[in-house]
């Protein structure tokens, strides 16, 4: 197939549409439930009050907004695509924005701004203090101006979807792979992304990979669940398709999860929580950090390539493991001083590389 191809078939997979839409119709479809911006992906905006404002002051001053890009479902809700932090500061204004348990945000108060410094302490109705409030005609001025729609008809792939979250999305106010994944994750199959993170949440899990902070607020705990699942009985021809693109890959392998109507919760659960229960019990924080032969001791931090052999060996050989009365925390030490590892675990090791030598690695060692 030659590029004229190529093109001419992707084009026919994606079907699009604009509207014209005034900020009053935008807010009537969130209270009617016709469009859903996801309050799990609450957690992962990154505006702050000052960002909020600014397109406050945007939409007052008649500054052009970009496009919201949106999804049409089968049942015709809207999946919000791009714009999500758009429209809940929209939302978040007019004192409309729920959560996740569905109960109503308090309304956002504005900051003052360079032009519009009497935005400051300023709401869109504040039934305390109505001289603090926007005006009728304020008001009016923000509900007529015009957000355009992109909408990606129910017709198209629905891989499009993803593929224009993820292009849209990656750079900007969502910061990490995995918090675009998560969206992604949402779009596709809420159940599945709750199951995630409640696994996530496992303290046996949290207590062995020891992350920091910053990790687990940019849901690298996510990450490494994603990993456990895409890798622990993965076969090894699917493992030298990662390419330069680990994280690609991933999101790839979630995406086939998410739409795989046979996916055994059940059983990847009891893996999971086997294989963690296995090595907190021997090993705790220690799990994934560098073993030194010469103190005797595990130090630093946690290391992903050791995270790949142990969890993932682990967890391919749980249901003998658990049965046997193997010293875990002594066949994990051997892993540290075997060439075989050290061999395919230094920093100039690409994912690529790494990947489908050290995994098939830690499921002998823990046969």
């Amino acid at each position: 197939m030659g590029l004229q191809e190529e093109i001419d078939k992707m084009r026919q997979e994606i079907r699009a549409d604009n509207y014209s839409m005034s900020i009053g119709e935008w807010i009537s479809l969130y209270e009617n439930a016709e469009i859903d911006i996801h309050p799990e992906f609450q957690r992962f905006f990154r505006w702050s009050n000052s960002q909020k404002t600014r397109l406050i002051e945007s939409i007052l001053l008649g500054i052009p907004i970009p496009p919201i890009f949106v999804s049409q479902r089968e049942d015709g809700v809207w999946d919000v695509v791009d714009g999500l932090q758009r429209l809940s500061t929209i939302y978040e204004f007019v004192g409309k924005l729920k959560n996740e348990n569905q109960e109503t945000l308090d309304s956002l108060t504005l900051e003052k701004t360079k032009y519009l410094p009497n935005l400051e302490g300023k709401k869109w109705e504040d039934t305390d203090d109505p001289g603090n409030s926007l005006t009728q005609a304020q008001r009016l001025l923000i509900k007529r101006a015009k957000i355009d729609a992109t909408i990606l008809l129910k017709e198209s792939d629905e891989i499009a979807k993803y593929e224009l979250f993820q292009r849209l999305n990656t750079g900007g106010s969502i910061a990490t792979p995995q918090e675009v994944r998560n969206c992604i994750l949402v779009m596709f199959n809420r159940e599945m992304f709750h199951w995630m993170k409640k696994l996530s949440q496992n303290e046996m899990f949290r207590e062995c990979i020891a992350l920091s902070d910053r990790p687990v607020e940019e849901q690298y705990d996510m990450e490494l669940l994603l990993r456990f699942l895409v890798f622990r009985t993965l076969e090894e021809r699917e493992m030298r398709k990662i390419g330069n693109d680990l994280s690609g890959f991933l999101t790839e392998k979630m995406v086939e999860m998410a739409k795989n109507k046979e996916f055994n919760y059940e059983e990847e659960e009891d893996s999971f929580s086997k294989t963690f229960e296995i090595l907190y019990e021997q090993m705790g924080s220690d799990s994934f950090r560098r073993y030194s032969p010469s103190k005797d001791k595990f130090l630093g931090g946690f290391l992903v390539s050791a995270y790949e052999v142990i969890a993932l060996g682990i967890g391919y050989n749980y249901q003998n493991l658990s049965q046997s009365h193997i010293d875990i925390r002594e066949k994990i030490k051997t892993i540290w001083t075997s060439s075989e590892y050290t061999s395919w675990s230094g920093s100039g090791t690409t994912a690529q590389r790494r990947v489908p030598r050290l995994v098939p690695f830690g499921r002998q060692m823990f046969q």
